[in-house]
């Protein structure tokens, strides 16, 4: 019956080729997000794993929704097999720069993306990914948040523990923002 309604792929083979490497990347940002709680929770920091978890879970999300367009739109989408992530850290603060560089990352790829479908006039696909960019400006601004209570508040010990009594109200917070 697919053969009858569609006799080629609905994208073009550049388009599935940058959204299989995009759902590499979440999975990558999904792993590191676990390293980075895992970190966190044996350093004794259990508000600021649990957050990592969540981010971790976040991206897992993303990664399926960019593989279920893929066979939604009858493409290949391939699972991938993600490198083995950072575990160590010097400092808590060092894991918080370690997550803005990925969501750095991660908007630069997606907006790749919505270049590369403007390019090949792929209307279908820029209007899903419309969603990705406006999710990564919250996980940007996450992110910095984080970054911003070391700022504030310091790192020594009573600082970092004022951090950690904080760092789950910052993701709450950014739907205000």
């Amino acid at each position: 019956m697919k053969d009858i309604l569609r006799r080629h792929s609905v994208l073009n083979d550049e388009i599935v080729d940058i959204i299989n490497k995009q759902v590499k990347m979440e999975a990558q940002s999904s792993a590191a997000y676990l390293a980075m709680a895992a970190w966190c929770d044996k350093e004794g920091y259990d508000n600021c794993a649990e957050f990592f978890f969540k981010q971790s879970d976040e991206e897992r999300k993303h990664q399926l929704k960019f593989f279920h367009y893929l066979v939604d739109m009858e493409c290949e989408a391939i699972s991938p097999a993600v490198d083995q992530s950072q575990h160590e850290f010097d400092k808590l603060r060092s894991v918080f720069e370690k997550a803005l560089e990925m969501e750095i990352a991660v908007t630069d790829a997606i907006h790749d993306i919505v270049r590369l479908c403007r390019k090949e006039g792929d209307l279908a696909t820029e209007e899903f990914l419309r969603w990705f960019v406006t999710e990564q400006i919250e996980e940007e601004y996450i992110a910095r948040r984080c970054l911003e209570l070391f700022d504030v508040l310091g790192e020594d010990k009573i600082a970092l523990g004022m951090i950690e009594e904080r760092i789950l109200g910052v993701s709450y917070d950014a739907g205000e923002a």
